[in-house]
């Protein structure tokens, strides 16, 4: 019974990824309670320890990403900058709006920071600030969908070393 519920706790973890809430740390959190309250069962220090690395990795390249697409796209480092802010200031704006507020407020926070940033600079155009931010925006999405990647290999690497136990 304790090792379903596990199951369904790292699955609803999972959901919260991609709404740029943070589900994995749930999912390290819920195998630490597993250990604790689960008497005889145990989930491997190294299989947690994994999960831990992941979801740092995970949150370091979130936030890394859009900026490097922003790079790769023609944007200054000052737009870099506006993408990575953006994102953080539109998913925090969006937390009102139920389920998907923060997705789509990360989303389009990187796009506005990086299109904002990118308008500073002296030589910058629309097109050329549009396409910044255009990738900007294509970067979060990257980093969304590697994240929720690096979350399931997270619940899977917990899950099965607590079906070992």
């Amino acid at each position: 019974m304790a090792l379903l519920a596990l199951a369904a706790v790292l699955a609803l973890s999972l959901f919260l990824v991609p709404l740029g809430l943070p589900g994995l740390w749930v999912m390290v959190g819920a195998a630490l309670l597993y250990n604790w309250f689960v008497p005889g069962a145990e989930i491997s220090g190294l299989a947690i320890g994994i999960g831990l690395a992941l979801a740092l990795l995970a949150e370091v390249l979130e936030w890394t990403l859009s900026s490097k697409y922003t790079t790769k796209y023609g944007g200054s480092t000052r737009a870099s900058w506006g993408a990575i802010l953006g994102g953080i200031a539109g998913a925090m704006l969006g937390v009102p709006i139920p389920i998907i507020g923060s997705v789509i407020g990360a989303f389009a926070g990187a796009f506005v920071g990086a299109l904002v940033l990118e308008f500073t600079r002296r030589e910058a155009t629309g097109s050329t600030a549009t396409r910044v931010a255009t990738g900007a925006l294509i970067g979060r999405v990257v980093a969304a969908a590697v994240k929720t990647g690096l979350g399931c290999a997270v619940a899977v690497i917990l899950w099965f070393s607590a079906w070992r136990s």
